[in-house]
């Protein structure tokens, strides 16, 4: 295993980027291309975890306020979920936010995803949405 955790710096890699985002977070519920990808794309930064150069996952750090950064689009391979690149990818951008002095991360988990924000210590505040009104989302926090 050769993991890195890095932008993706090709336009190549930039595709396979968004395919992945697309492919675990939008397709399974029926949306089309280009809902993967919204205007925090330009300011936030990103997370792409390659082993031995293959894309298994990634994840978007946003400022969320001044002290609180809020992590969005977590998605790995589905073929390679349980095996710890969420883990990986979630400890890299906790450790970018306290770099910047973020306080607190805050993110809005689907239902399915609860139990692995807790083992990372993350708490659940309370429901938040229904992304396309279909999948419950709770609103979770971490003190870094």
């Amino acid at each position: 295993m050769d993991i890195k955790i890095r932008l993706p710096e090709t336009e190549e890699e930039w595709e396979d980027y968004y395919d992945l985002r697309y492919r675990v977070l939008r397709e399974p519920l029926n949306q089309p291309r280009g809902s993967e990808r919204n205007e925090g794309d330009e300011t936030g930064i990103h997370f792409a975890l390659y082993d031995d150069g293959k894309l298994k996952a990634m994840a978007r750090l946003d400022e969320h306020s001044m002290d609180v950064a809020q992590t969005r689009f977590v998605a790995v391979e589905k073929e390679e979920q349980g095996k710890g690149y969420g883990k990986l990818i979630m400890y890299a951008v906790e450790q970018e936010a306290t770099e910047k002095e973020y306080s607190k991360m805050i993110l809005h988990a689907r239902d399915y995803a609860v139990d692995f924000y807790l083992k990372l210590g993350y708490e659940v505040v309370e429901p938040s949405y229904k992304l396309f009104d279909v999948l419950q989302h709770f609103l979770m926090t971490k003190d870094l």
